[in-house]
């Protein structure tokens, strides 16, 4: 008898905004399992912020790598630029503080 996972894989999307340089977030990276796990890693290494929210994982796994954020979803991804604006003012990266 086959044993089933009772967990889904994990799934990550990152994103990437450069103010003045793009017109909107663009998605640059996702995948489930492994290649998801790889993006947290990666993530965590550089100290990117993470952020749980599977409905928002859902809306951004249906955009293409290398694609910006339709304007369906400014008002979402604004909020999660708010989150990581509000993180980086409270802990300050060592560049931040020279």
């Amino acid at each position: 008898m086959k044993k089933e996972n009772p967990l889904p894989p994990k799934r990550a999307v990152s994103l990437q905004y450069k103010k003045g340089k793009h017109a909107a977030p663009k998605v640059t990276a996702k995948g489930q399992g492994w290649v998801a796990e790889n993006i947290i890693k990666m993530a965590r290494e550089n100290n990117i912020p993470i952020r749980e929210d599977k409905d928002l994982l859902h809306l951004l796994s249906e955009i293409d790598v290398g694609q910006e954020v339709p304007e369906s979803l400014y008002k979402v991804v604004a909020e999660l630029l708010a989150w990581v604006y509000q993180l980086n003012q409270n802990y300050p990266s060592s560049e931040q503080r020279k």
